[in-house]
């Protein structure tokens, strides 16, 4: 095998492969094999036909196409490998040359992973994240646990909706004097006040009796998500069907016995702190590391292939289809929801699957030229990690069984990990 290769434009580079005579006639006669039960010659056995005989049948060429395969298959990744090409995408093969005593020449021209060009990567300044835990955030989370033991009380027959109150109503809505899909309800509970329909729906009830009727009137946001509605103004044929109260119980040291392990109001407002503060400084870390490779990735240049940025939004696809099905949807049905289409959505989540690609190929050439590599003993302790979740009891068998099937990636997750602490503890923080 004899393999040149020339780059034809940015980021594609075009082979042309030779294969002696001698290895292409093994392929075909390797096609022969394979095909030979499907051809009836008279005077033969089904299958029992020499090669000779099926060609003067058929044609010189009757089993070029598999043999093309096979020395495609032989000959393009060992073409890759000399010439440290990383492809990524399918190559578009093109033969050259074929025929029977001939060498067999194909042109291989394929998109390979782009160059990129650091820029300053060590060091870069990026601003602090800090979220301070406050009286108010404890105070909000002691009132959450209060909403969430409220007692829920059907007021009295002639009592009025005020705001605060739980009105279950029927509902539905027009625009234009005509009925539109999803306006419509039957017994659902609001809360006045908590602004969960749009405009002053909810203001508009205020007042109203059990059994009362009224004609809301509202405009949609410019932005709903419905193009159909986008900015209408649209009536609501609503009737009360019960007014409920919400009673909130008082925050003491009893309440806090009845909700949580500790006896006091002030233990529980320290647990409170201590679990808001580990939160919050787990996101304020994660976020900073985020502005770092940001940072460092503005620095870098590189031209991304638009094959790379398509599949990512492929994978990205496949990424929302699977949280979707947790959820008992599937994409189409996700379409239809939220007035979309896949072209859409695609559209959507092009520039961030641009910048994914351009973060994993910058942290690719920094573990490059710094030289970050995992230790075995790093690996297995990822491997070990992994098998536990499994809930098997031999979780060192697990663990190596991982190791062997999914070292590559672990080899990844490891070596983005080092890079990114390389990053961050180089950085500087500023106000």
């Amino acid at each position: 095998m004899n393999a040149k290769m020339e780059k034809v434009e940015n980021n594609v580079v075009k082979f042309e492969i030779t294969v002696e005579a001698e290895k292409f006639n093994e392929a075909v006669e390797k096609a022969y094999k394979k095909n030979k039960t499907k051809y009836n010659i008279p005077g033969f056995r089904k299958g029992k036909a020499p090669l000779s005989i099926i060609k003067q049948y058929y044609g010189e060429g009757v089993f070029y196409e598999d043999a093309v395969n096979f020395c495609c298959d032989d000959t393009y990744p060992v073409a890759l490998e000399e010439n440290n090409i990383k492809p990524v995408d399918y190559p578009q093969i093109d033969v050259v040359e074929i025929g029977s005593g001939k060498d067999f020449v194909y042109t291989a021209k394929v998109t390979v992973t782009p160059e990129v060009e650091l820029g300053q990567y060590e060091g870069v300044e990026v601003k602090k994240v800090e979220y301070p835990v406050t009286d108010e955030d404890i105070e909000n989370e002691l009132k959450s646990t209060q909403e969430k033991n409220a007692r829920i009380e059907t007021k009295e027959e002639d009592g009025i909706v005020e705001n605060g109150n739980i009105a279950v109503i029927d509902f539905k809505g027009f625009v234009d004097g005509v009925a539109f899909e999803g306006g419509e309800g039957t017994d659902y509970s609001l809360e006045i006040g908590s602004g969960a329909f749009i405009d002053n729906f909810e203001d508009q009830l205020v007042g109203l009796k059990k059994g009362e009727t009224k004609e809301v009137e509202v405009t949609f946001p410019e932005e709903y998500g419905k193009e159909e509605l986008n900015g209408k103004k649209a009536t609501f044929t609503v009737t009360i069907k019960e007014i409920k109260i919400k009673e909130l119980p008082e925050i003491d040291d009893e309440f806090v016995k009845e909700v949580s392990e500790f006896d006091t109001l002030d233990e529980l407002k320290k647990d409170i702190r201590t679990k808001k503060e580990e939160s919050d400084n787990a996101r304020a870390k994660a976020e900073y590391e985020d502005h770092v490779v940001d940072a460092v990735c503005d620095n870098a240049k590189v031209d991304i292939p638009e094959i790379m940025v398509k599949n990512e939004t492929d994978q990205m696809i496949k990424e929302l289809e699977t949280k979707l099905k947790y959820q008992g949807l599937d994409l189409e049905s996700y379409y239809k929801f939220t007035n979309s289409s896949e072209e859409k959505v695609r559209d959507y989540m092009k520039e961030t699957a641009e910048k994914r690609v351009k973060t994993r190929l910058v942290i690719e050439k920094i573990a490059t030229v710094v030289d970050v590599k995992p230790t075995e003993e790093e690996l297995l302790e990822k491997a070990t990690e992994a098998a536990k979740q499994y809930g098997t009891k031999d979780i060192e068998k697990m663990a190596k069984l991982l190791l062997d099937a999914q070292r590559p990636m672990l080899e990844q997750d490891l070596t983005n990990g080092k890079v990114i602490d390389l990053l961050v503890n180089s950085s500087k923080a500023i106000d």
